[in-house]
Order: C-alpha cells, then sequence, then structure tokens
C-alpha cells in the first residue's frame, strides 16, 4: 500500500528519491519501505483499547503517553498491520483459575474487534493471507489476531475453536509461567517440554489451522512444536541468544531447525540485555498491565513516573544499533526467508533509536545498506508471516 501521508512528506525530496545508474532508477529507503507489505507479529496494544479518555485513531507522544502504536503512528513508520493480541497473565492451573482467564480472555477478543469496526475506516480484520493482500489493496490497516499463553483454555481444547470463529489465527502455548500446556523458557521445567495435553493441542492448532507461536517456550518445548507440528510454525517476538544469553532467546542451532522445517523467527527488540526489572519498575509494570482500568489522571502519573525512572534506569542495555546487528546475524543464519519481525511493541519492546513503531523505515534503510534486495526485505517483512500463515493446511476450521 502506498501511504498517503509517508508519501506526502517524501514529495518534497522526489528529485532525490532516486538515482539513476545506466536505465535503473533506485528508490531511497523511505520510499521503498513505503511501498512494501509491512507487518508486525505481536502488537501487544489492546491493553490500551479500554483506557478512559484514550483512543486509537489520535496520535499519542512518547514523552506524554506509554503506548507505541496507534493509528497516525502505524502510518509514520509504513505499518501495514499485524498481530494485535489476546494476552492474559497466568494464574493458578485450578477450574476456578481457567474460568477467569477465559472470560478476560474472550473480553479481550470482543474489544479488539470493537476497537477495529470502530476504526473501520482505516483498519479492517483479517484471517487469511489473501485478506491481508487484498486489504492492503484497498489501502486499509490489516487486524490479525493471536493469543499469547493459552492458558484461558483451560483443559478444554474445544475453546480452540471458538477463538477461531472469533478471529484467532495465531496461539502459543505458554508465557513466563509454566502451565497446563507446556514448559516455559522462564518457568519450571515440569513437562521437559510439552505436557499430554500440550501435545493434543498442537494437533488440535494443526486441525483448525492456526499457526503455532513458540515464543515463550522452552528449548525442550520448542523441539517438540517443531517435530510435532504438520505446518511450519514460527516464533512471534524472540531474540537470537547469540546476541545475548537468556532462556528467552533462540539459539542458532534451533534457528537452523525452524528454517529447515519451513518456520520463521519474527525478531524482537526484547532481552537483547537483562531486563533491568529492579522494585521500582516492577511496581510501574504492575500498574501499566491494568492501565485500561485507570483514570486518565492515573494513566499520566504513570507516564511521568515511568519516563522519570527511563532517565536513571533504564529498562534495557541495547539501543538500535546492537538491535540491527542482531537481525543481521539472524538472516545470516536463517535465510531471509526465514526471518520476519515482531518486536514487542507496547509488552516492554523498543530500545534507544528504535523507540516505536515510527522508527520502522530505519529497519529497512539500514537492510538496504547491508545489501539485500527489496523483495528480499519484503519477504523479511510480511513474505515469510503470510506464507507460514497460507501453509497451515488444506482445509482449515473443519
Amino acid at each position: 500500500m502506498k501511504k498517503p501521508v509517508l508519501l506526502l512528506l517524501l514529495a518534497a525530496t522526489a528529485l532525490a528519491s532516486c538515482s539513476v545508474v545506466g536505465e535503473e532508477k533506485t528508490a531511497e529507503p523511505a520510499s521503498v519501505h513505503a511501498d512494501m507489505l509491512v507487518l508486525d507479529t505481536h502488537l501487544d496494544t489492546p491493553l490500551h483499547f479500554e483506557r478512559e479518555g484514550w483512543t486509537f485513531a489520535d496520535r499519542h507522544q512518547l514523552a506524554s503517553d506509554l503506548v507505541q502504536l496507534d493509528i497516525p503512528r502505524m502510518k509514520d513508520g509504513a505499518l501495514d498491520g499485524g498481530f494485535f493480541v489476546i494476552y492474559t497473565e497466568q494464574g493458578p492451573l485450578t477450574p476456578e483459575g481457567y474460568a477467569d482467564a477465559l472470560a478476560f480472555a474472550r473480553e479481550r477478543s470482543d474489544l479488539i474487534d470493537s476497537v477495529i469496526a470502530k476504526h473501520g475506516d482505516a483498519i479492517a480484520p483479517a484471517l487469511t493471507a489473501e485478506d491481508a493482500r487484498r486489504l492492503n489493496g484497498e489501502g486499509k490497516l490489516i487486524a490479525f489476531k493471536a493469543i499469547e499463553n493459552s492458558y484461558p483454555l483451560g483443559e478444554d481444547l474445544s475453546l480452540l475453536q471458538e477463538f477461531y470463529d472469533k478471529g484467532v489465527r495465531m496461539a502459543g502455548p505458554v508465557h513466563s509461567a509454566t502451565n497446563q500446556f507446556a514448559d516455559s523458557a522462564t518457568g519450571e521445567a515440569r513437562w521437559n517440554g510439552l505436557s499430554p495435553l500440550g501435545k493434543e493441542w498442537v494437533a488440535e492448532m494443526n486441525r483448525l489451522g492456526i499457526v503455532i507461536d513458540a515464543s515463550h517456550s522452552s528449548d525442550a518445548a520448542f523441539d517438540q512444536l517443531l517435530e510435532l507440528s504438520k505446518y511450519p510454525i514460527i516464533l512471534s517476538h524472540s531474540s537470537l541468544r547469540s546476541a545475548y544469553d537468556h532462556p528467552r532467546n533462540l539459539d542458532e542451532g534451533r534457528l537452523r531447525k525452524l528454517a529447515a522445517k519451513g518456520g520463521a523467527m519474527c525478531i524482537s527488540t526484547i532481552f537483547m540485555s537483562e531486563m533491568n526489572m529492579s522494585p521500582a519498575r516492577a511496581e510501574l509494570f504492575g500498574q501499566y498491565e491494568r492501565i485500561g482500568a485507570m483514570s486518565p489522571d492515573e494513566q499520566a502519573e504513570l507516564t511521568r513516573r515511568w519516563r522519570e525512572l527511563d532517565k536513571v534506569e533504564p529498562m534495557w542495555a541495547a539501543d538500535f544499533e546492537d538491535y540491527m546487528a542482531m537481525v543481521l546475524r539472524a538472516i545470516e543464519v536463517g535465510g531471509v526467508d526465514h526471518i520476519c519481525f515482531g518486536a514487542d511493541w507496547d509488552g516492554g519492546g523498543g530500545l534507544a533509536g528504535i523507540e516505536d513503531i515510527s522508527a520502522l523505515p530505519k529497519v529497512t534503510a539500514r537492510l538496504k545498506a547491508a545489501g539485500y534486495s527489496d523483495a528480499d526485505i519484503e519477504k523479511m517483512w510480511s513474505g515469510n508471516v503470510l506464507r507460514v500463515l497460507a501453509a497451515q493446511g488444506a482445509n482449515p476450521g473443519e
């Protein structure tokens, strides 16, 4: 899609937007980026959707609002869309815990639907790769839905059908703590990978045609997801362990195995260093996860305290240069057909130099400078994700 706002900004430098070598014209990276189909596989922005006095259609500033993504900035960064996340905090593995989580996940799913419908002039829901390309051609932003943490399903796998019918096309079994389906990368090794129910979860995901997301899964769980799935899997927001040795990150050997089976790793901005989760930051994160229940004044105070803490205790000891070094290494290891992007916007992502979604053209510029073709860069921004989505069975949902 050609983004009108971005192209108008580029018009003033149109004469400089291409250089002529013989008969070939080479567009500047910002213009190239604007013309690509660009997706992000993990958008935690729905936690902002119920905030009092806040709207997705308004432009928000990082200095006065913690949100990293809104419709105006999607256009600034030429982000055409992505997977909006139904995230549910891990709770007790009890019938009561499951029931509470299911009610929350249903409400969050409905909230995503209502917000997208409210702004239907700018953005629309997508279920398939074909939908994404059609909406892009129509000049609409694209809204897929994903589940982060299948904990709300409890022990009832038939609920996957319900969420499929609600539009979910990607889901991960686990989050930051081990649950009934799998060991978490940062949790206890209870199952040595997937539980028996987790293996049934894989089969049901394949039957329905929902992409399996292995981010947050332990190494053993990743190995079993890769082995058991009939179709390619994805990591929606993960970093390389060679960039920083953390259990949340994927090692290069497993990236090669993922690529060999047709999957894709979407590169995140998180855990490129240890997360500086001081008591002060932990308190603010606890509030942030419930920002939807705050008054506008409370939201503003949270933002003020967060930004003041950033000045003395940055959350991550990494920046854009570190990020691009990791991206380039991931491409070298996995290949251009198996890399994508999921920065974890509004879920802890963002680094100095890539603070919000408007910075995405810088990534394309750096990939161009590294010698990657426009076609290969667009594969990484969207083609690989849509290929994995389209590969999920001949008769999904049946």
